[in-house]
């Protein structure tokens, strides 16, 4: 009943700005999923050829063609290190602005969002002229994209962090576990980092569709990516390039729905937890 008259209160406008987002949103992905999955000519695309001819062929092709899995397995190995990275830097960041030195969160938060103002094409002409005469193995290796995604994923996974641990008593979880002998990496691995699994969770998964979408970078530098691999193959199998396009986006978005379940069953968590206290 509470959800209803929740719902019954929401104004007009809002359901009218919902619903235009929703058919700007789902429109352009219909009609790639139509020429996706569709052997029909373009031209006869339309409301008599809507259920005619849907197959997956273009798709299982692009599974079979032998650059793909290669592809495939470097996207996989850069999200799993830019991961790491990304923890290795970002956690102890956050739990330093929130312990240590909470002033310094708006100069902080300030420039994790300069991968929003700094283009990536700049950054990678800047990065590369200084790493080709002082560093010149690390252009040459796939794995240079780990740290410029990770400063890509910044905006993102800091915030996230940064939420997980706001929304817990960090010190007095801290000063707890430093009088009971505890030295600061039992603290972090046994008593911080379970308290905040939900937004580990949803910066894992946030950095992992950054590694899965981003060209510009890959492009530049010559990684044979799986979206960059996507661009080359839309010359040779159209269909397939927009069907995997349209899997990878189908993807991304169950990982933010993830992300946002685990972060609202962790919130209920400890509701209940504050609830269940005498």
């Amino acid at each position: 009943m509470a959800t209803l008259t929740n719902r019954l209160k929401t104004p007009l406008w809002a359901w009218v700005v919902i619903t235009l987002a929703a058919i700007f949103f789902v429109l352009p992905m219909l009609a790639m999923a139509r020429f996706a999955f569709q052997r029909v000519p373009v031209a006869l695309l339309g409301r008599n050829t809507l259920f005619d001819r849907w197959t997956l062929d273009g798709l299982v092709d692009m599974f079979r063609d032998p650059d793909f899995r290669p592809a495939l397995w470097l996207s996989l190995r850069i999200s799993v290190l830019t991961v790491a990275l990304t923890l290795l830097v970002m956690l102890p960041t956050a739990l330093w602005v929130n312990v240590q030195a909470p002033r310094l969160r708006s100069m902080v938060e300030t420039a994790t969002l300069l991968p929003y103002v700094i283009p990536p094409i700049a950054l990678v002409v800047g990065a590369g002229g200084a790493f080709r005469d002082l560093a010149p193995w690390f252009l040459r290796s796939d794995y240079c994209l780990v740290p410029f995604y990770a400063v890509l994923a910044m905006p993102f996974t800091f915030r996230s962090l940064d939420t997980g641990l706001r929304s817990i008593d960090l010190k007095t979880l801290i000063e707890a576990s430093r009088s009971l002998g505890a030295p600061p990496t039992t603290t972090l691995l046994r008593v911080v980092v379970p308290n905040i699994s939900s937004a580990l969770l949803g910066t894992i998964f946030l950095t992992i569709t950054v590694v899965l979408g981003e060209f510009t970078i890959a492009s530049l530098l010559l990684k044979p990516t799986l979206p960059l691999y996507m661009s080359y193959s839309q010359g040779r199998n159209p269909q397939g390039a927009l069907g995997l396009a349209i899997l990878l986006l189908a993807l991304t978005t169950l990982l933010f729905f993830a992300a946002t379940r685990l972060r609202r069953r962790g919130a209920d968590r400890k509701m209940i937890r504050i609830g269940a206290m005498p």
